[in-house]
């Protein structure tokens, strides 16, 4: 039979019992807006006083009382696994949608102050200067227009090698941010895993473990393996990247390039600094490593613009070098590079207008000083026309000319772009499903909450009244009992 004494014991186990519920749920709501947080519910069991019977150590009393059995952690190991991916995913489409629109942002066509005007511009001067062949204010305005053109095609060249040098320096950024968030990984491997082996709860520390993986997954795109101890393994894709309590380094290859010319003697290798090996990144830093590819898409563009300024200077100079300037001149080139002042091997990067002088402007199919020929010993006829700025004028209607080449390049740009885009709404939207999904089991609902506290609430103060009736019958038991009749 049971003791009267131990009803004490099982109002004592339920206070203790709904006070931890009391605080597990104070801990939720207080962290209702922390940043991957994952709630947490007590978990509570009723105590069998003949949990260890004996022979002669058996009752029959039921008042065992209530302990917590566990504070679970309530978190969906499958839809983790799925948010690893599926960040991973975004993070890459992102950066990719990202770095179009950058691209696009360099040429920000269509506009009237984009390279697709300044090159109407240009053919514009070229005719007004075939109509007005002796005026030099049309050719001026000519030497002008043509000057803005190549400091377009300089500018754009610039831009995207920024471009290529920022997205490098990220690289590097991005590189450390993994290597000290694997360690950070690891390091919390060891410490929930002897908290586990104690017995002890490591909610919060798991909390922090998934909020690096998931960064990991963002930056490298890794992926993530649960063992029974409670540790985590990190791969990228198959290398691991933690093991238990160790990790691996990932570096960057010296002398890998810098800016989009070293491309052309070395590439930029992302490996595993132990073994040397590459690794296959995903997420941002995937994206990066095929910004920064060799004919990736920076390198592409880039080569795609040089082909529109060695176009526009080769088919330029072949009419241009054939006329006559107003003071005799001919065979000099209108369009050279900036490094040599010649017109072999122009590139965006390279190209400028080599006539300075509006009276070195040779448009003339004709000397118009009328200088002495071997068919004309005294003095050739003088001609002063502008058929050559004529015909000049008519590569803009090319269809192998630089204008075709810039638009089809834009074309292609925008096509690359916009797919890039849609891709990324696409998996932002799944992400976001994701997210939402998993949220919904994980996330601190404050109204579940206020629930679960004011449950809590009124099953402490229940206990404490049973506690305070058996403290009554007790006092009724011990000090009045036998008084009657004194």
């Amino acid at each position: 039979m049971g003791s009267t004494f131990s009803g004490l014991n099982t109002a004592l186990t339920s206070l203790y019992a709904q006070r931890r519920g009391l605080e597990v749920t104070g801990q939720n709501i207080a962290n209702a807006n922390t940043e991957g947080y994952t709630r947490q519910r007590v978990v509570l069991a009723a105590q069998n006083t003949n949990t260890n019977p004996g022979i002669y150590s058996t009752t029959n009393d039921l008042a065992g009382g209530v302990n917590v059995a566990s504070v679970d952690r309530l978190r969906n190991a499958a839809l983790d696994q799925r948010s690893y991916s599926e960040h991973a995913s975004s993070a890459y489409h992102n950066t990719r949608a990202g770095a179009y629109n950058l691209i696009e942002d360099v040429f920000a066509e269509p506009s009237d102050t984009a390279l697709q005007g300044r090159l109407a511009d240009m053919w514009d001067g070229w005719n007004a200067a075939a109509a007005n062949p002796s005026d030099l204010s049309a050719k001026s305005a000519l030497l002008e227009q043509a000057t803005t053109v190549a400091s377009t095609l300089n500018d754009a060249a610039a831009s995207l090698n920024n471009q290529y040098k920022s997205a490098r320096t990220g690289l590097d950024t991005y590189v450390d941010e993994v290597n000290k968030a694997a360690e950070s990984v690891a390091k919390l491997n060891n410490q929930i895993s002897v908290a586990q082996a104690a017995g002890l709860g490591a909610n919060e520390l798991q909390d922090q473990r998934a909020t690096q993986i998931l960064k990991l997954s963002e930056l490298v795109g890794a992926s993530a393996t649960d063992l029974p101890n409670g540790v985590i393994n990190v791969f990228v894709g198959s290398a691991p990247l933690v093991t238990g309590f160790s990790t691996r380094a990932i570096e960057i290859e010296k002398g890998s390039a810098t800016r989009l010319e070293d491309l052309a003697s070395s590439e930029v290798n992302l490996r595993f600094a132990d073994t040397k090996t590459a690794v296959t990144a995903g997420g941002t830093m995937g994206a990066t490593m095929e910004l920064l590819a060799k004919d990736g898409v920076l390198d592409t563009m880039t080569k795609k613009l040089d082909v529109v300024a060695g176009t526009l200077a080769k088919n330029v100079n072949a009419i241009y070098e054939k006329g006559y300037a107003i003071d005799g001149t001919t065979g000099a080139p209108f369009f050279v590079r900036n490094d040599t002042g010649l017109e072999d091997d122009v590139t965006a990067a390279q190209i400028k207008v080599a006539v300075t002088n509006p009276t070195q402007v040779a448009i003339s199919s004709g000397d118009p000083t009328g200088a002495p020929t071997a068919d004309f010993p005294t003095g050739a006829p003088k001609v002063l026309d502008g058929n050559l700025a004529d015909t000049i004028a008519e590569l803009a209607e090319s269809r192998t000319g630089a204008d075709t080449e810039y638009k089809s390049m834009i074309g292609e740009l925008g096509v690359s772009s916009q797919a890039a885009t849609r891709r990324r709404d696409v998996q932002n939207a799944v992400t976001d499903q994701v997210d939402s999904a998993r949220d919904a089991e994980s996330g601190v609902n404050l109204d579940e909450e206020m629930t679960h506290l004011l449950t809590y609430q009124r099953g402490y103060e229940a206990a404490s009244r049973v506690l305070t009736t058996i403290d009554s019958m007790l006092d009724q038991l011990i000090n009045r009992t036998g008084l009657v009749g004194r």
